[in-house]
């Protein structure tokens, strides 16, 4: 099983991602780390990614995907996945890939990001991201509202996952 905890920046991927594999006892990867140094620099300057700097990227992602479901492993992953055909991309028609969509208001998710410390992503790229994002549907993914707690949405994750 792969899980992929997405939505923009500040909503809580990493945590809720770690606290997932933790639970699930398996492997944690956060997207950003696939990236390359010239994406990560163009984020900390507040440039926003374009869909060319994106799809190797996500290839990268989907590659380690696929190398965990060859290994017939549990794996979690923080990734934004933004639009439909990103995740399609990391999907790849794989029924076994889940995502979480943690959704926040613009207001809750801009506090997040101010108080976030030691993040490449400039806050002002925010609002990019909200503009870019397409909302996954309930067929697409577990939503869960991201007021709520860390151990309420996992809980809530969790439970939607044995259902599925």
């Amino acid at each position: 099983m792969i899980l992929i905890a997405m939505g923009v920046s500040g909503c809580g991927k990493t945590t809720i991602g770690e606290m997932l594999a933790e639970r699930l006892g398996c492997g944690f990867a956060d997207a950003d780390s696939f990236h390359s140094q010239a994406n990560k620099d163009k984020m900390h300057k507040g440039i926003p990614l374009t869909d060319d700097d994106r799809w190797p990227w996500l290839k990268a992602i989907r590659a380690s995907i696929e190398e965990k479901q060859a290994a017939g492993s549990t794996e979690v992953y923080a990734c934004s996945a933004l639009k439909r055909v990103y995740r399609d991309i990391l999907r790849n028609g794989n029924q076994d890939v889940t995502f979480v969509y943690l959704k926040g208001t613009p207001e809750l998710l801009k506090e997040r990001i101010k108080t976030r410390k030691g993040h490449f992503f400039d806050p002002a790229l925010l609002q990019s991201q909200l503009d870019t994002l397409e909302p996954p549907g309930a067929d697409e993914a577990i939503e869960a509202d991201i007021a709520l707690t860390p151990e309420e949405i996992v809980s809530k994750v969790l439970s939607e996952v044995k259902d599925r």
